[in-house]
């Protein structure tokens, strides 16, 4: 048997994608997870996330599902955060003013700013360039679009935690994560044909080692 690999399930989003997305590229042990309890030790947990980031945080917390995530961080575990998944890796969002986040990547979520030729929520098809901790994700660098459904991005305090770059309306947005053992992507690469694919498949592989 491969990797371990659970999904933390808020209760609010559709997981269906992002596992078959994950058992398609690797041989892989993969179940998910609704309460702390449920946990059961993983190569990899991932972070999904879709709506409001205080709701979210809400049944993160209802559910004590921060805890798990802080403890297998904490361990060294691989974490790997998707769309408003990534944003609950830093500390805060405009979107839910005095509500934390997990905290693993210093930073918070701004808006992003519409135009007369851009409209928010960002919804579509976008390329991404990779910034200087991509190395392991080489499918980054191939020129390939990714499919983002969104209306916040990370703004992170120290550039260096910058995994890959993404325009909006002329403007670059921060659409990749790592800093040590927490990974985050804004974009659905589960909803992102081959490119996504490739990317899932070297998530995994990083999570191994």
């Amino acid at each position: 048997m491969g990797a371990a690999i659970e999904v933390i399930d808020l209760g609010v989003n559709n997981l269906a994608s992002l596992v078959r997305g994950f058992r398609n590229v690797s041989d892989v042990e993969i179940r998910t997870v609704a309460a702390g309890t449920e946990s059961r030790g993983a190569d990899l947990m991932v972070l999904p996330g879709v709506g409001a980031f205080g709701a979210a945080v809400d049944e993160l917390q209802s559910r004590g599902l921060d805890d798990l995530v802080r403890e297998h961080v904490a361990s060294g575990g691989p974490l790997f955060g998707v769309c408003l998944g990534m944003q609950l890796l830093a500390d805060a969002s405009q979107e839910s003013p005095g509500r934390a986040g997990l905290g693993f990547i210093p930073g918070q979520s701004i808006k992003l700013e519409a135009s007369e030729r851009a409209r928010v929520p960002n919804m579509g098809w976008t390329g991404a360039s990779p910034g200087a901790g991509a190395g392991a994700f080489s499918s980054l660098a191939r020129g390939t679009d990714y499919y983002f459904v969104h209306s916040y991005a990370v703004h992170p305090e120290d550039d260096r935690d910058i995994l890959a770059w993404s325009d909006f309306d002329g403007r670059p947005f921060v659409s990749g994560l790592l800093r040590d053992n927490v990974l985050g992507v804004q974009f659905h690469p589960e909803k992102s044909s081959f490119g996504g694919q490739r990317l899932l498949a070297e998530v995994v592989e990083w999570a191994l080692g």
